[in-house]
């Protein structure tokens, strides 16, 4: 089914321990529901051969019970690396470091940006959720003398079943720690403005509603008429951006304007 799919997709992309168990996770959850339905399955078969009445039901019963500690135990090692990512952001704060995170659909060209601004070379590949685990480069302001962390996560789907959110969660602890989030738009996308939708529910399920944010249309490279007016009408209360990572352009004013949003909050 669809979730499956999804997450043969992210396994074959995973890279570090912590997203490794985060699929884990999400592949035990979903089995779960799975288990009762075989086990009637089970306890019919058995009716039928003559086998004892409820050997079914307590193969299930076991089958739930080995899950059940198996998730107990990706749980505790993925709370023992979050509190280890969590001591990590707590030195950047004690460093008075901002942190800035890319955000957006997959293949929106999230990777590209941190990659262009950055430097950091992260992997990038015209596949959906290329990048699986945060990603996290420096990126310097000129204007304000001083350098932030900027973390490029996973892309975003259409409909993105609850539970990876859930089991992503701790990925994703850099998008909601984050002083400001890049929502970063494939402005040749035909369904952008269904997929921004996608994006912010997710974000508001996240519970960052309460984080500036800076909406960056990338790859305006490859479109020939850009509706820059309409777009900049639209959703001017996120101040946007119009960028190509591939050529560079536009990537200054994206600098500008995350100078703005970090000196108007120290101002406030």
């Amino acid at each position: 089914d669809r979730v499956d799919l999804i997450l043969k997709i992210f396994a074959k992309h995973a890279k570090t321990s912590e997203a490794k168990l985060q699929i884990k996770l999400a592949a035990i959850d979903h089995m779960g529901p799975r288990i009762f339905g075989m086990g009637m399955e089970m306890m019919q078969q058995a009716g039928g051969i003559g086998g004892r009445a409820g050997q079914g039901e307590s193969n299930t019963e076991m089958m739930k019970r080995h899950l059940g500690a198996q998730a107990d135990r990706v749980r505790e090692e993925l709370e023992r690396l979050a509190i280890g990512r969590k001591g990590t952001r707590t030195r950047r704060d004690r460093l008075g470091l901002k942190t800035v995170s890319i955000v957006g659909y997959t293949n929106a060209g999230k990777s590209s940006l941190l990659n262009a601004v950055t430097k950091k070379g992260a992997y990038v590949a015209n596949k959906l959720f290329a990048t699986l685990d945060t990603r996290v480069g420096e990126l310097w302001l000129p204007e304000a003398k001083t350098s932030v962390l900027m973390s490029d996560t996973i892309g975003f789907i259409q409909d993105l079943p609850p539970q990876l959110i859930s089991a992503f969660r701790s990925t994703l602890d850099e998008t909601i720690d984050a002083d400001l989030l890049l929502h970063v738009i494939d402005v040749n996308d035909p369904y952008l403005h269904e997929k921004i939708t996608e994006v912010e529910e997710i974000l508001t399920d996240l519970e960052t509603n309460h984080i500036p944010k800076i909406y960056v249309f990338n790859k305006i490279d490859l479109k020939k008429r850009l509706p820059r007016a309409t777009l900049l009408k639209q959703y001017k209360q996120f101040k946007p951006v119009f960028v190509s990572a591939q050529t560079k352009e536009g990537l200054a004013e994206l600098k500008t304007q995350i100078e703005a949003q970090f000196f108007a909050k120290s101002r406030s």
